[in-house]
C-alpha cells in the first residue's frame, strides 16, 4: 500500500515551506520550483521509506535544496527582473552571503530544526556552525537596517512575496511522475544485471536527418520501455537529463474528458521514427528539434457514440530539447509551422491563447476543405525543455467546444511539468481568448493563402503571386480609384506591396482572382484615406447609373475602420460582373481587398467579410510609415 493520502497530505502541506527555502538560497524562483516538483517525484518514488519517518520533510528538504542548486547554476546569483524593491533588498542581503552561511540561516529561519540538525545538514561542527549563523544573520541585519531579533519578520515578507505565485501539479500528477521514474529505475536494474549494454557517440540518423536518440550527446544511459532520454545540451541553460516516459501522454480517459461524444482507443505509441514522420497538420519536418533529446509520439481513435461512421483522431507529439532556449526555439517552430500552413486547401480559422497553460501556449483552429471536410484544433505548450502538440481531428465544419482543446492541452501539459526539466503548469480548467494570428511569410501585413477561404464548386487550391511594389492596384473599384503608386495629401505611401491569389488548377475565368494591395501613411491621411474611399463608394451609384454598390460591413474603432462592399456591374448585352472589395485602417496602415468571382465560383455567403477582418489583423504588422 503506497498511502497515496498521507502522501497529498504532505505534499500540500510541504510545498511552499521548501520553495521559499530554495528561493531564499538560490534567489531563483524558476529553479527552485522546478527543484521541489522533482523533489517530490522522488518522494513518492522511494515514499514507503520515507512515510515511517516520524519527519519527511527532513528527507526531502536536502535532495530540493541539492536540485535547486544545480539548476541555477548558469548565473551566481540569479533574480527575476520584476520583483517589488523590498524583496529584492533581501535578495541582495542573501546574495552577499557564501552558501554556507546562506544555508545556516535559511535552516533556522525557514526550516526550524535544532542547532545539532542545523550543524549536521550543513556539514559543519556545532562551533563552527554557531559561528557562521552569527556572521549571516548579523550580515542580513546590517545590510537591511534591521536588528538580527527581526530576521523572522524578514523571511516572513520574503516568503509572502512569491505567496500564490504559479500554480503546482496536482498530487496524483507528481505521483504517476513518481511511479514512472519507479518503473524506469526498476527495468533498469533488471537490464543492467542481464549485461545489457547502450552504446554511446554514435547517432541515429534517417532520410530526414538525424534522429533524437540516447547517443547524442554526453554520457549515455540505459533506455527503459516507454523512457526515452539522454544527457546534454545543444546550448543555452545548463544541461539536463531528460526522461520522457509514455506515460507522459494522453490516455484514452484524458480524451473521455475533453471529447465526451465518442470512445477513444489508443492506436499506436512511438518515437516517429517511421514513415515520413509528418503525424500532426502542416508539420514540415520530422523533428520540430533535430538536435531534441527525446521523442514520442501517440495516436488514438474516436467513434461516436452515436453510431457516426466518421472517427475523429487525436495525435500527441512530445519533444524533449536539451536546453530551455532550445525547447524555446521548438516551440516557436512548430507554432511557425502550423501558423502558416502550407497544406493544400487547409484555412487558419482562429488563433487563441489558452491562458496560463505552460510557459508558453497557443491554439489553432483550422479546417481542411477537401472532402470529407475536416476540422483540426491544433494547441503547441512548452513547459520548461519540453515541448508538445496536441492535434484534435474532428469530422465536419462545425465548430467544436471553445474549451475542449485547450483542457486537452492543460492535461498534456500537467504530464510534463512535474517532471525534470519541467516548467509551468497548467490550470484546472484552462480557459482561452483570440488573439491574431502570429506573423507569416516574408510580408507578413499581407494575406496568405492559409487565410483564405473556400471557393464553391472549386476543389483545387489558391496559389498567391510573389508580393510586388504596386505599380497599378488591382485591388481597387471604378468608384473610387485608389492608386498606392502616388501621393495622398502630401504624404506619400511607403511600405507598400501588393499580391494576387487566383486558382490556377481550375478552369476559370481570367478576370477570377483575389488582389490585396497594402500601404503605410501617417496616421492622419491613413484616416482621410479610408474616408475618401468610403465617400466615394456611398455616391459610386449616383455617378455610375449602371453599378449598383451594397455596404456588406461597416465598423470603426479606435485608429481603425473596416468597410466591405459588393458591387454588381451591368455591361451590354445583358451581362453583368460582381466585384466584391474591402478597405481596411490600422492605425498608419491601410489595406484595400478585391475579388472577383467566377460564374459558379465565388466565395461562401459572409466569408469576403471575414476575409476583410483577416487582412485587418495582418496589417498590425506593417511598419509605421518610413
Amino acid at each position: 500500500m503506497r498511502q497515496p493520502d498521507d502522501f497529498d497530505a504532505f505534499y500540500k502541506d510541504a510545498r511552499e515551506r521548501l520553495l521559499v527555502q530554495t528561493y531564499a538560497l538560490t534567489g531563483d524562483l524558476a529553479a527552485s520550483r522546478r527543484a521541489v516538483r522533482e523533489a517530490f517525484v522522488v518522494a513518492w518514488h522511494h515514499w514507503r521509506k520515507l512515510s515511517r519517518h516520524e519527519h519527511p520533510e527532513d528527507q526531502v528538504r536536502p535532495h530540493a535544496w541539492r536540485l535547486a542548486q544545480r539548476k541555477h547554476t548558469a548565473r551566481v546569483w540569479h533574480r527575476e527582473k520584476d520583483i517589488a524593491p523590498e524583496t529584492r533588498a533581501i535578495l541582495d542581503a542573501l546574495g552577499r552571503l557564501s552558501m554556507t552561511q546562506r544555508r545556516v540561516l535559511v535552516l533556522t529561519q525557514l526550516a526550524s530544526v535544532s542547532m545539532g540538525q542545523m550543524a549536521r545538514e550543513a556539514g559543519l561542527p556545532l562551533e563552527r556552525a554557531e559561528q557562521e549563523l552569527q556572521t549571516a544573520a548579523t550580515s542580513v541585519a546590517v545590510a537591511l537596517d534591521t536588528q538580527p531579533s527581526q530576521l523572522p519578520l524578514v523571511f516572513e515578507q520574503l516568503g509572502a512575496s512569491i505567496a500564490g505565485r504559479g500554480r503546482w501539479p496536482r498530487p496524483s500528477i507528481v505521483r504517476r511522475s513518481g511511479a514512472a521514474r519507479r518503473r524506469a529505475h526498476t527495468v533498469a536494474g533488471v537490464l543492467g544485471t542481464v549485461g545489457l549494454v547502450v552504446a554511446s557517440g554514435s547517432l541515429v540518423s534517417d532520410a530526414t536527418g538525424v534522429r533524437p536518440s540516447l547517443a547524442e550527446a554526453g554520457p549515455s544511459r540505459s533506455a527503459t520501455p516507454g523512457t526515452t532520454g539522454s544527457p546534454g545540451s545543444p546550448g543555452g541553460s545548463t544541461p539536463t537529463v531528460v526522461e520522457l516516459p509514455s506515460s507522459t501522454l494522453l490516455g484514452t480517459s484524458d480524451l473521455e474528458d475533453a471529447y465526451p461524444s465518442r470512445r477513444w482507443t489508443s492506436i499506436r505509441t512511438g518515437d516517429n521514427s517511421t514513415g515520413n514522420g509528418l503525424v500532426v497538420p502542416c508539420q514540415q519536418e520530422r523533428y520540430a528539434d533535430p538536435r531534441g533529446r527525446a521523442i514520442l509520439v501517440r495516436d488514438l481513435q474516436g467513434t461516436a457514440r452515436s453510431g457516426s461512421a466518421t472517427p475523429a483522431s487525436v495525435t500527441q507529439l512530445t519533444e524533449a530539447s536539451g536546453s530551455t532556449r532550445a525547447a524555446q526555439r521548438t516551440f516557436r517552430t512548430m507554432s511557425a509551422w502550423v501558423a502558416g500552413c502550407t497544406d493544400p486547401r487547409v484555412q487558419l480559422i482562429a488563433t487563441r491563447t489558452p491562458v496560463s497553460v505552460a510557459d508558453e501556449a497557443i491554439e489553432f483552429v483550422l479546417r481542411r476543405w477537401d472532402s470529407p471536410v475536416t476540422t483540426y484544433v491544433v494547441g503547441v505548450a512548452r513547459t520548461g525543455g519540453y515541448t508538445t502538440t496536441t492535434a484534435v481531428r474532428l469530422p465536419g465544419s462545425t465548430a467544436p467546444p471553445r474549451t475542449a482543446g485547450a483542457a486537452l492541452l492543460g492535461t498534456a501539459t500537467d504530464r510534463l511539468c512535474a517532471l525534470p526539466s519541467g516548467g509551468a503548469c497548467a490550470p484546472d480548467s484552462p480557459q482561452v481568448t483570440n488573439r491574431t494570428p502570429l506573423p507569416t511569410g516574408k510580408r507578413p501585413a499581407l494575406l496568405s493563402e492559409v487565410d483564405l477561404p473556400p471557393v464553391r464548386g472549386v476543389r483545387a487550391p489558391w496559389v498567391g503571386t510573389p508580393p510586388s511594389a504596386p505599380t497599378t492596384n488591382d485591388a481597387a473599384t471604378a468608384c473610387d480609384d485608389t492608386s498606392f503608386a502616388t501621393r495622398f495629401r502630401g504624404a506619400r505611401i511607403t511600405r507598400a506591396a501588393t499580391r494576387t491569389f487566383v486558382v490556377p488548377e481550375a478552369d476559370l475565368p481570367k478576370e477570377f482572382g483575389l488582389t490585396e494591395t497594402v500601404g503605410a501613411l501617417p496616421a492622419a491621411q491613413a484616416g482621410a484615406l479610408a474616408a475618401r474611399v468610403r465617400s466615394r463608394l456611398a455616391t459610386c451609384s449616383d455617378r455610375e447609373l449602371n453599378t449598383d454598390v451594397t455596404q456588406l460591413a461597416s465598423r470603426d474603432g479606435a485608429g481603425t475602420s473596416l468597410r466591405a462592399w459588393r458591387l454588381d456591374v451591368q455591361l451590354p448585352g445583358k451581362r453583368s460582373v460582381v466585384f466584391y472589395m474591402a478597405f481596411v485602417r490600422s492605425r498608419t496602415a491601410v489595406a484595400q481587398v478585391g475579388f472577383v468571382p467566377g460564374p459558379k465560383a465565388d466565395l461562401p455567403e459572409g466569408a469576403f467579410v471575414e476575409l476583410a477582418e483577416r487582412a485587418q489583423q495582418r496589417l498590425s504588422q506593417l511598419p509605421a510609415p518610413s
